[in-house]
């Protein structure tokens, strides 16, 4: 049986790094770990931290929805991380290295690792309001276009999973990935499973030895394993011929599906998140000045600058002006902030400002009285 996991990997690493340094596309707002990282803030504040948008919240879904259904095959599947981590191991089998295998105590104990670090890591961004773990994330070391806020911190990791993985197999996602720890709160309700036939069964082992995350399926009737990636490594290595040994099937029925269902339904369920971002755009940013009458009118423009949540603050501050630019009337602010530029729509009200006030009131200096200097705009229009 041929593995098409390898194949799916070397393409979604591709795809990423095409995206990332060829399109130049904004790789953070496809990360779903942004989504746990922001949605406190937002549900809070009406607001993201810099760099994440509410793509990362569509993208998220995707993952919890797909892990109900089919435990952690995104980790196994589709994850850049993962991959870089088993081609390592791969490797290392490659070179003759020995591989190192931890005792299963010892084992338990380093999966805890990423719980606390989860929380950790969301009480400091969430008071900072950046992405803290930016500073040491392996994924951003590919995804940053090693712009000036890279830090040798993230190279550094990215560099020591990729070492680590030589001799240990994928250690970072068994027991460092933040996101893993929200995963497998969800992965253990997941609706497929791994099963085996003890009738069939004929105890050798090797099972166990093929899984990526050491679970131990030849002491398992069913693999409800939170840390399952549905990556059929194990139906692959058993050896029995005839009545299979092995399977993956929903949870209840002992008839043996193909990997090309789980494939699929990754696929189609990450597939449809991504669509909903175009299809339901919401913004990450939203401020709000007056009441607005019931049929405001709306601007929709592209500023240059509009990078991340402080520049929307910014935004609001010259929309809030009181010298010759000052707006009347009421406003709402909706932003999608991005790198180099964002994007605005402002509904107002047609009878107390036009669209060139409100591009003026963005654009223009503005003196403040209370410290006593011209504030430049940094803001340009686009369109």
């Amino acid at each position: 049986m041929r593995n098409p996991r390898p194949i799916i990997q070397l393409l979604v690493f591709a795809l990423v790094l095409a995206g990332v340094f060829l399109v130049g596309g904004h790789a953070e707002g496809w990360c779903p770990f942004g989504g746990v990282e922001g949605l406190y803030t937002y549900v809070r504040e009406g607001a993201l931290p810099c760099s994440l948008s509410v793509s990362n919240f569509y993208v998220l879904g995707g993952l919890l929805l797909a892990t109900l259904l089919l435990r952690r095959a995104f980790c196994g599947y589709l994850c850049p991380l993962g991959a870089i981590g088993e081609a390592g191991h791969a490797l290392g089998r490659r070179l003759g290295l020995r591989a190192l295998t931890p005792g299963a105590r010892l084992d338990r104990g380093l999966r805890w690792i990423k719980y606390p670090l989860l929380i950790v890591l969301l009480v400091l961004t969430y008071r900072a309001g950046e992405l803290i773990f930016r500073g040491f994330d392996p994924c951003y070391a590919l995804i940053s276009r090693h712009g000036e806020d890279i830090t040798v911190w993230a190279y550094v990791s990215l560099g020591a999973l990729a070492v680590g993985s030589l001799w240990v197999r994928v250690p970072f996602c068994r027991w460092l990935c933040p996101l893993a720890a929200v995963i497998n709160a969800f992965s253990r309700f997941g609706a497929t499973r791994i099963w085996r036939d003890r009738a069939t069964c004929i105890d050798c082992g090797r099972c166990a030895r093929a899984c990526p995350t050491g679970i131990p399926v030849d002491r398992r009737d069913q693999v409800y394993d939170a840390d399952c990636y549905g990556c059929f490594d194990c139906v692959r290595a058993c050896p029995v011929a005839g009545p299979a040994a092995l399977g993956w099937s929903p949870v209840g029925t002992r008839r043996r599906w193909p990997q090309a269902i789980l494939v699929g339904l990754l696929v189609l369920l990450i597939g449809s998140a991504v669509g909903a971002i175009y299809l339901a755009p919401q913004p990450s940013f939203v401020a709000l000045h007056g009441e607005l009458p019931s049929d405001p009118a709306t601007l929709e423009l592209t500023v240059g600058d509009l990078t991340c949540r402080g520049r929307a603050n910014l935004l609001v501050y010259f929309l809030e002006r009181d010298d010759l630019y000052a707006l009347e009337g009421p406003w709402r602010l909706e932003a999608w902030p991005a790198p180099e530029s964002g994007r605005i729509r402002l509904a107002y009200d047609a009878a107390r400002a036009t669209p060139d006030e409100l591009r003026h009131a963005i654009t223009e200096p503005y003196f403040d009285p209370i410290d006593g200097f011209w504030r430049h705009s940094p803001f340009y229009l686009a369109d």
